[in-house]
């Protein structure tokens, strides 16, 4: 055999070498109890595990914005709720605390397919709203068109003038509840009762009759005056350096808007004339 082809005797003649001692990676985290809002009874919901705070990289940071999802039931203790789960958003942490807020809402994958059947339309309605306290919320609402009394035909279709109008109600109803109520009020009457299901189909009665009418999906995004705190306290925790960069960026992209309005802010160098060359009088 060559010299210096076997690997393992080049090493110092060992075999294997010395291997690293194997560290626990759990010695590292810690665990976080998910704390869901004040509305819902069983508070506690579930545990979330994070890193360390290391160095400059806090354990805090790594919890806040990490979204759950969880079922109604669990959250209730009404097996009535299983076929809704809500989504909820850590905003604030406190010791070993987690706390939510409200992020959405979903129907589960087994309750819609039991919803969806033969012979008639499935109406779906979105309406992006406003709370009082600055919350959007974008809803929708599914429902289906139902046999009337003495319906003779084997099928209950509604033509599309029909669909058209009952999308018109649905989406009064849903901006009626919701612009006239706070987030956490808003969340009551979604979790506790179909109460905006129901009025959904008194307004479209004379329309076409409905039945299954729900919410079948909410999504959540955060207020203005939120938004606007965190974007204030990212601005003083950038340094000067960052700031002059963005100062003298704006500033040199006010200059190029005004030239190209030809809206000059500084006089320009005069351009060079050209000599024109006489022509000779010689031939």
């Amino acid at each position: 055999m060559a010299v210096g082809k076997n690997k393992r005797l080049s090493k110092g003649g060992k075999k294997g070498g010395a291997k690293k001692k194997a560290v626990d990676f759990m010695t590292r985290k810690e665990w976080y109890d998910v704390v869901a809002p004040a509305k819902f009874d069983n508070r506690i919901c579930c545990k979330t595990l994070a890193s360390k705070t290391v160095g400059n990289k806090l354990g805090v940071d790594n919890v806040k914005g990490r979204v759950f999802e969880v079922s109604h039931q669990d959250l209730s203790g009404d097996e009535q709720h299983a076929h809704r789960k809500i989504r909820l958003r850590v905003d604030e942490v406190q010791g070993r605390m987690a706390l939510t807020n409200f992020h959405g809402m979903d129907l589960t994958t087994d309750k819609l397919r039991s919803l969806v059947k033969k012979w008639c339309t499935l109406i779906e309605a979105r309406s992006d709203t406003k709370t009082t306290d600055g919350y959007t919320l974008r809803m929708f609402a599914i429902g289906f068109t139902d046999r009337r009394e003495n319906h003779v035909k084997k099928n209950c279709y509604a033509q599309t003038s029909k669909v058209r109008r009952i999308k018109r109600k649905m989406i009064e109803c849903m901006r009626s509840v919701v612009s006239k109520n706070t987030l956490e009020e808003c969340v009551k009457i979604f979790t506790t009762d179909e109460s905006i299901g129901k009025d959904i189909q008194r307004a479209t009665k004379g329309i076409y009759p409905l039945r299954d009418v729900y919410l079948r999906k909410v999504l959540s995004s955060p207020s203005l005056l939120i938004s606007r705190s965190k974007s204030c306290a990212c601005q003083n925790s950038m340094s000067t350096n960052c700031l002059k960069f963005m100062a003298s960026f704006q500033l040199l992209w006010k200059i190029l808007e005004c030239q190209l309005k030809n809206e000059l802010v500084f006089p320009m160098l005069p351009k060079k004339k050209k000599k024109k060359k006489k022509k000779s009088t010689l031939r």
